[in-house]
Order: structure tokens, then sequence, then C-alpha cells
């Protein structure tokens, strides 16, 4: 996702004071109140040798060793002082030529003059730097020695102060840009700062010397990191590119900047880190530098009101791409393991902005849910013919709808695998608000378009999407142990709906047909069976665009129709049939019940748990023992658990030769049940009685 750019052309100023513009090339001083009046002392300075001397004999003692312990100290002192004043110029009196200060003079040899060491800074001689730092440890041991005046005290500092001003400007001048400077200089700068950070070290373990103001700690080494935070900042200030389309102003910006972010860590890790000395952990000054500002940058834009898209924004940036795509990219993770950059918002805010995640997807979701539904039920009020795929009519809806709670899901993922697990909640009651919405708009649709030509084209279509939509729903929310019931069950309902309508027709064909079983004899049904098998298997292929899973329910529902319309048939006759006649319809009964299963079977049905439901009537009506009776009741009380007293009653009203208190006792049989099989299925609660 992040592009490589060129790295930034330099460092920003240490200083706190408003800068100036970058030129390469010339870097920048950085000023000190004393400067002026330093520069001014400066002037008159000349040069000694600042050399510390050279080492004493080895063999001095008693009177002969303090004798030349105070001459070594007041010799000292005096070259100490001539290193200040010599080059003074009396009036009238030229100035002799100097000794070139660029590099440092030979062990014993004159060394440059202040002046001398001020000139050759200005031409940006970092060499200058190791006399100068002997310079002031001379002006040390000659304040600690006591043998200069306060005032004389005060004109010194001033002047080694006001070179080491000159010094520091110089070589965070080079540290500023320091892919611009050549490898060498770049060495040199950083062997200066490092010497300063030694001294810092040492000054801080000794106490200083009365008379002299404290200048150590200088801290250099903290003015190049607040530098390069500096640089950092400016780089990821500086305005992104060109607005891509669709993009908001935040995503820009962070694009922008953890691109930058990235790329220049990359070139400090490649080309940085070879030249800095350990120590001073560059890479850490730089990735610290980038991390505070990005962080600052995400904070306050998190302060402000946000529109919808910017809490992903801020939250795919703080909690993938920037941990991800930036600090653990490959050339990076090895750098960056031991630097606690830490997160880019607190807690507290990711979880705020998660919150607000949550919600601003969960009513865009519902949104274009809705949007979709719209535009399909306007397809069906135009009286539109359904898709067809693989031969069945379709809907798109189910695809849209799907696709709408994928992208949901995956812009949480994206975020954060828990963020996804919350998501998931949240989409999925957003889904069954959807589907009860569905429901309804079915309903007006089933009220409003009777009369339309492709009326049950789109019935068929809807009723095809309840099965796609529960397939997804339960590949989707699979890691859920139970789906809760009211995800499931509008779409239950809506197809049972779609069933109800596209066999309405068939069964008010087929109801005055079953009314001829109780206005004949039982003697003769078979023609009547007949005629009601050759309805339904002319009406079935009518149904070919169901998708097939469905079309099979749909003739199940048809089976069961048949078996429990004969069924009421049987209940409903108010004759009864001798031993014989008993034999009979039994025989009847049970060849209706072969009939019915092998038309149901060959259209699809797998509702083998009607089977009995006929045959073992037949059963009871069939035989004469009571003993045989009660247990092919008990046997048949075990497969339908809703067959009651009353259903009992009207098949055995039939049986003329079997005694009141037998019936009785076979009606008792019912009173003793076991659980209902898990698997029980509703039908003589569908069955009136009488």
């Amino acid at each position: 996702m992040l592009k490589m750019m060129t790295f930034f052309q330099g460092f920003p100023s240490p200083q706190a004071v408003p800068r100036t513009p970058d030129c390469p090339g010339s870097p920048q001083k950085l000023p000190s109140t004393s400067e002026a009046e330093s520069e001014a002392s400066m002037s008159e300075a000349s040069s000694e040798d600042l050399v510390p001397p050279l080492e004493a004999p080895a063999a001095l003692d008693g009177e002969d060793r303090e004798a030349a312990k105070k001459e070594k100290k007041s010799k000292g002192l005096a070259k100490m002082f001539r290193i200040f004043t010599k080059g003074r110029k009396k009036e009238g009196q030229p100035r002799p030529a100097q000794p070139d200060a660029e590099g440092e003079a030979e062990e014993g040899g004159p060394l440059p003059s202040v002046e001398e060491l001020k000139a050759a800074l200005e031409r940006g001689r970092l060499e200058a730097a190791r006399p100068l730092l002997a310079l002031e440890r001379e002006l040390c041991a000659a304040a600690a020695a006591g043998g200069l005046g306060a005032e004389e005290l005060v004109r010194q500092q001033s002047k080694v102060e006001a070179l080491h001003v000159l010094l520091r400007d110089l070589v965070l001048g080079v540290l500023r840009r320091p892919l611009d400077a050549a490898p060498e200089r770049l060495r040199q700068a950083l062997a200066v700062l490092a010497a300063q950070e030694r001294e810092d070290r040492r000054a801080a373990a000794e106490p200083g010397p009365p008379g002299l103001a404290p200048t150590r700690p200088r801290r250099w080494l903290q003015l190049w990191r607040r530098a390069v935070a500096q640089a950092a900042a400016e780089r990821l200030e500086r305005r992104p590119g060109p607005e891509a389309p669709g993009c908001s102003e935040a995503e820009r910006v962070f694009v922008h900047m953890g691109r930058t972010m990235r790329e220049d860590l990359e070139a400090v890790v490649e080309r940085l880190k070879p030249l800095f000395p350990a120590e001073f952990g560059v890479v850490a000054a730089y990735a610290e530098g980038y991390h505070e500002h990005f962080a600052a940058q995400l904070a306050a834009l998190a302060q402000f009101e946000l529109c919808d898209r910017d809490p992903y924004t801020l939250l795919i940036w703080v909690q993938n791409f920037y941990p991800n795509d930036i600090i653990n990219s490959p050339k990076l993770a090895g750098e960056l393991q031991d630097v606690k950059l830490g997160s880019l918002l607190p807690p507290r805010q990711i979880r705020l902005l998660e919150a607000t995640f949550l919600t601003n997807e969960g009513a865009n979701v519902r949104e274009l849910m809705s949007r979709a539904l719209e535009e399909e039920s306007q397809h069906w009020a135009q009286d539109a013919a359904p898709q067809r795929l693989d031969g069945h009519c379709h809907s798109e809806l189910v695809i849209d709808v799907i696709q709408i709670v994928s992208r949901g899901q995956a812009k949480a993922e994206s975020i954060t695998p828990e963020l996804g697990v919350q998501m998931k909640q949240v989409l999925l009651m957003e889904l069954v608000s959807f589907l009860q919405s569905y429901q309804r708009a079915f309903e007006e649709f089933l009220e409003k378009g009777r009369q339309f030509k492709n009326y049950r084209a789109n019935i068929m279509a809807i009723t095809n999407s309840c099965l796609s939509f529960r397939t997804s729903i339960e590949q989707y929310w699979k890691p859920l142990a139970d789906l809760p019931s009211c995800v499931l069950r509008p779409l239950s309902e809506l197809k049972s709906r779609g069933f109800d309508v596209l066999l309405q027709n068939l069964f008010t064909t087929l109801k005055p047909l079953f009314k001829r079983f109780t206005q004949t004899r039982w003697a003769a049904p078979a023609d009547t069976l007949e005629v009601i098998l050759a309805a339904v298997g002319e009406r079935l292929p009518e149904f070919s665009d169901l998708q097939d899973r469905l079309r099979e329910e749909l003739v199940e529902a048809v089976h069961l129709h048949l078996v429990k319309e004969y069924i009421a048939r049987l209940c409903k006759r108010s004759v009864v049939l001798k031993a014989a006649e008993q034999q009979q319809l039994a025989a009847h009964v049970q060849g209706a019940a072969a009939r019915i299963q092998l038309l149901c079977t060959q259209h699809g049905s797998h509702a083998s748990w009607l089977d009995p439901a006929l045959t073992t009537l037949a059963e009871v009506i069939c035989l004469q023992d009571p003993s045989a009776i009660r247990i092919a009741v008990a046997t048949y009380a075990s497969c339908y658990p809703d067959f009651s007293k009353d259903h009992l009653s009207a098949i055995l009203a039939i049986k003329g030769n079997l005694p009141s208190s037998e019936a009785r006792a076979i009606r008792n049989i019912l009173d003793v049940r076991v659980g209902p099989p898990e698997d029980a299925r509703p039908l003589f609660s569908l069955i009136k009685v009488g």
C-alpha cells in the first residue's frame, strides 16, 4: 500500500525560536543570548599552545616535586592568560601572522588562538573542535587555580562559549541534513558530538571551578534528538500528493504520513545507521520522532466531530496499517522490536472509536439493505419477470444483501479480529430486522399483485431466496453454536407463506374431491382417489421453477395434505361397519396409502414419517382382538404424539362389533405416553374431529 518516496531533504533547526527557511548546503546557526557579546570579546583574543603540558619527569620527590608543581601551575596560568590576550592589537601596531587553525597542531607545536579558532569554525572546519575543548579545560584549570580575576574569567569564558555556539551550529547544521553531507564530514560531526557528550559526563562527575558560570552539561545530543523530532514533523506536515478519487481528506493525510514514515525510516536504517555511533540510537530517535507526531495528529483529529468514514480510517491505521505495514514491515521489524513506540492512540480513545465505528457501520448496512429491498419491491410492483439461474427463478436480492453484510464484516476484521467478532453480532441483528421488513414487503405484494402476469414466478423467486438466505446465514455465522431463532424464523414463515399461496389453487381443487369419500360408500373409493392423484400429478410440474430442495419440500407438503385429508374423511365417517366391511375398508386404506406414497415419492417427497399414518390406521380398522388393537394404538401414538382420544374414538366408531368397555380400555392406552421423539411433526393436530 505504501510506495517509496524520496527521503527527506534535511532536519529542522533545534532552536525554539521561529525557524528560517531551509537552504540546502547552508546550515542554519543556532542563536545564543551571549553570542554577540562573546564574538565582540573574541576579536581581542590571540593564540597560544592549547595542548596540555607534557608529562613531568617521572622521578621527583620531596621539595623538588612540590616546586615542580608550583612551577607547572604558574606556567599553565601564564600560558592560559597569553592564549586569551595574545593577538590583542596595540594601537598603531600591525597583527603578526597567525598559524593556520584548520587542523590540529602537532604535539608541542603552536596552537591556534581564539581568533583563529573562530575563523576556522566560520569556514566550517570541524577540526577546530579538539583545540576548543582543550581551551575549555585550560580555562577551568585556571579558574580552579585562582590566578585570574572574576572579570577576566567572565570575559574569557564568554569567548569559549561563543566558540562553542559556532561549533554547535556547525555540528547540528551537518546533522540537520545528514544525507547531503559527505560521509567523512558526517563522521567528523558525529565524533564532535560524541566528544561533547563525554565531556558532559566528565563535568557532571566533577564539581565546577569557582568563578565560572556552569555551562555543562550542554546536552547537544538532546538538541540533535529535538532536531530529529522537528524534522519528522516537517516531513509529515507536508501536503499530500494529488487527491485520490473517493478518498477523504483524513485518508489522504494518513496515507501520506504512513508512506513518508516508512520510507524515511528505511532510509535511516540503510544509510544513516552504519555511520552513527550505536549509543546514539539513530533509528530509535527517528522512529520516536515520527511516532510522536503521527500520534499527535491522530489525537487532534479524534477530538473533532468525525464524519462517518473517519472512525474506520483512524482505527485501520492505529490497529492495522501502522503496526503491521510500518512498524513490522520487513525492513523495519528487526530494527524497531526494541523501540517501545506503543499505540498511536490510548486504549480508551480506541474503544470509543470502535463503538462509533460499530454504530456507523450498522446504520450503513441497514441503509444499504433497505435500498436493495426497495429496488426489489419496485421490481415486483412493475410485474417484471424474475431472473433465472440454473433453470430456476432467481432473485438478486440475496446476493446484494449478503455482499453488503460481507463488506461490513470485512471492514471490521481488517481492523482487528476481535472487532470482527463484535461486528458479527451487530450484523446479525441488522439482518433480522431486514428479514422482517422483507417478510412485510412480501405480504404486501401477495395482496396487491394477484392479477400480475408474473405473480407466481415472483413468488417462487422469493421462496427460492429463503433457501439461499438460510444457507448463507448458516455458513456465515457457523461459529455460533446455535443461531437465535429470531434469525431463521422470518425465513421459515416466509417460505411457508410462499408454499401456501403456490398450493392454494391445487388444494382448492382437491377439497370437493375429498368430500366424495363421505358421500359414497367406502366400498368403492378407488375412483375418487384416482381423480385426486391425477389432479395432483397434473399440477406438480408447475413448481419446477423452485430450487430442487424447495420443490421437494413443497411435494412433501402435498404429501402431508393428502394423508391429512384422507384421515380427516375417515374420522368424519359416521357409519358403523360389520367385520367384513371393516376388512374391505382396511384394504382400501392400505391401497390408498401405497398410491399416495408412490406418487409423492416419484416427485421427490422424502416424508417417510408419513408412511405409517394410513397403514397403521388400516391395521386398527382390520384387527378384531382388543389386545392387538391396544398394541397397535400404543405403537401408533409413539409415532404420532398428537394422536388424541377424539381421533381414536372416531376410528373405533367404525368398528360396530367392539364393546364400549373395550373401546374405553383402548382409549386409556393414550393416557400412558412416553416422551415424543425429537423429530416428531404435527399431523393429527392439523385434523379436526367432528
